[in-house]
This record gives structure tokens, C-alpha cells and sequence, in this order.
């Protein structure tokens, strides 16, 4: 029986992950697609999943800032996007599924690139809607 309570101190003062991985109806409406074209200011090409940001030109002329999370670096490479691939002031076009709580993030399905090249940037395996 002290084995038993060692192993459960021991595994109880063993880090966690600071990352967790959430699916995507957790974060994402199904019933809110969105289509934005903007050019790329930033991207975070990192595990778990891979966000970029674009600011969008409004009709009104005024420019809104869009985060989009994506699948994991080596996923969207299957796919055939690279890091190389999302450049800094590139306009691209992107549908997704806006986020639960109404900010301007959303979840990247596909992206249309400048040569219209279209990838499948969806978090496979989250039970995301599929087109």
C-alpha cells in the first residue's frame, strides 16, 4: 500500500503540459462561417496548432485585425502549406468558422493563396465541420 500513495505523490507533483488541446467546437461555431481576404501580419508556425493574422479592409475603409488557428506544423506540410508559403503582406483569402465568443479569431478550413492555390487548412481529427 505505500507503493501505491509514493507513486500517486510522485505523479502528482510531476509537471503538466501548459498547453492543452481543445476540439474544435469547443472554441469554434459551426453555424458562423466566414470568408475574409486579408494580408498576413504575423504568423506563429508552432505546435499544437499553427495562427496567423490578417488585417482586413471593411467596407468602411477601416482595417480589422482576424487571428486564425490551424492545423499542426507537420499536418498543414502534408497538406502542402509551408512556413515559406505565408509571407508577410501576402493577401490571401480564407474560410473558417468564427469563434464561440464573438472576437474576430477564427478556425482556418482552406486558404486561397496569390496564385490561387487553395489548402485544406482545417484541424483534421477535431470532428470539424467538413465541406
Amino acid at each position: 500500500m505505500t507503493v501505491f500513495w509514493l507513486a500517486l505523490l510522485f505523479l502528482s507533483l510531476v509537471p503538466r503540459p501548459l498547453l492543452a488541446h481543445h476540439s474544435f467546437f469547443a472554441e469554434f461555431d459551426e453555424h458562423h462561417p466566414v470568408k475574409v481576404t486579408g494580408t498576413i501580419t504575423r504568423v506563429e508556425w508552432e505546435n499544437p496548432h499553427v495562427w496567423y493574422y490578417l488585417d482586413v479592409k471593411g467596407t468602411d475603409g477601416k482595417i480589422t485585425t482576424w487571428g486564425f488557428s490551424m492545423n499542426a506544423p507537420g499536418q498543414l506540410m502534408r497538406n502542402g502549406l509551408t512556413k515559406e508559403m505565408l509571407k508577410l503582406g501576402v493577401l490571401i483569402t480564407v474560410e473558417g468558422y468564427r469563434a464561440k465568443d464573438g472576437s474576430n479569431n477564427a478556425n482556418s478550413q482552406k486558404i486561397t493563396l496569390p496564385d490561387q492555390k487553395r489548402v485544406v487548412t482545417s484541424t483534421q481529427g477535431d470532428s470539424a465541420p467538413r465541406d
